[in-house]
Order: C-alpha cells, then sequence, then structure tokens
C-alpha cells in the first residue's frame, strides 16, 4: 500500500512538473492573447471559406487566361473545403499551441490575403520569371 501512494505520488509530481517547466518563461497573457487569435482565425475561415471560390476563379483566369474559367472554380471548391476543415479544426483545437506555437494552418492566413501578383511560369521555359507589376 504503501509502494503504491509512493508512486503515485511520484507519477502525479512528474506530469505537474513537466508542464510548468514546459511554461516557465511564457507569460500567461501572451498565451491567451494567442489563443484568441487561434479562435477568431479558425472561426473566421470557417465563416468565410465560401469565398475561396470566386478568388481562386479571379485568380486562374488573371494567371492561366481562358483556361481559368473552368480550373479556377474547382480549384475554389478544392480551398474552400480546405480552408473550411482548417478553420473548424482551429476552432475546435484552439487552446492546443500546435502547430508550432499557435501558428496558422493555412497559408495565407485569410481568405482576403494573397492577392498579389503571382509568379507564373511561362510555356517552354524550365524558370519561372516574375510577372512586371503595372508602372514599371
Amino acid at each position: 500500500m504503501r509502494t503504491k501512494a509512493t508512486l503515485l505520488s511520484l507519477l502525479l509530481l512528474m506530469v505537474f512538473a513537466t508542464s510548468s517547466f514546459a511554461l516557465e518563461g511564457q507569460q500567461p497573457e501572451a498565451i491567451a492573447e494567442k489563443m484568441a487569435f487561434k479562435l477568431v482565425r479558425g472561426v473566421t475561415n470557417t465563416v468565410t471559406s465560401v469565398a475561396e471560390v470566386p478568388k481562386q476563379s479571379y485568380l486562374m483566369v488573371r494567371d492561366r487566361g481562358g483556361i481559368g474559367y473552368v480550373v479556377g472554380p474547382l480549384k475554389g471548391v478544392g480551398m474552400a473545403f480546405y480552408r473550411l476543415l482548417t478553420g473548424l479544426t482551429e476552432t475546435v483545437f484552439f487552446a492546443v499551441p500546435q502547430p508550432g506555437y499557435y501558428d496558422p494552418l493555412i497559408t495565407p492566413e485569410y481568405v482576403w490575403e494573397g492577392w498579389e501578383e503571382k509568379r507564373v511560369e511561362p510555356r517552354g521555359q524550365s524558370e519561372a520569371q516574375p510577372v512586371q507589376a503595372k508602372g514599371e
């Protein structure tokens, strides 16, 4: 009986001691802030995931031309589903500091980001060339 009590005490000490060492040096306010941002990002990505369809349609037509009218909506549906799943995952697991330290699961973080000029590989060339921005 005494051995069981000693082992249980030692086990509890190890469990609680390792978690307290892991959080040493981190401010509780910073942890709560990152958790809140992860929750908001998850809810936002869940709600706005349907906006991926017009976004991807526009980007594909802009970058690839006429074939974008076919490929863009298909890519948009896939990206909407992916953004919905990552948003739900971040919403449910907002308290878990994964991946990294509350880093986003998807890039760009939100659907309204990522509209900048893309590098498109012209046909017949093996290396991508940057697209000239307007006014240059």
